[in-house]
């Protein structure tokens, strides 16, 4: 299990942090994620077998929450 920590910009409110916990455990190979609306971080703990960190990024920009 891998853990990535992300900063998304964009994060604004509830409705964001439920639409990225939502869209992204979803995600193959994701088995958690964590949003904190206040500090704009996404933790997502995923399996590196089944998915990887650009994919995880990629997710999170098609849904509108581009990350560094």
């Amino acid at each position: 299990m891998h853990t990535l920590d992300l900063t998304a910009p964009d994060i604004s409110c509830e409705h964001c942090k439920a639409a990225i916990e939502h869209d992204l455990a979803v995600a193959p190979g994701v088995r958690r994620v964590a949003v904190d609306v206040t500090t704009k971080a996404v933790v997502v703990a995923f399996d590196e077998d089944e998915t990887d960190e650009q994919r995880i990024r990629s997710a999170l920009a098609e849904i509108g929450y581009p990350a560094s």
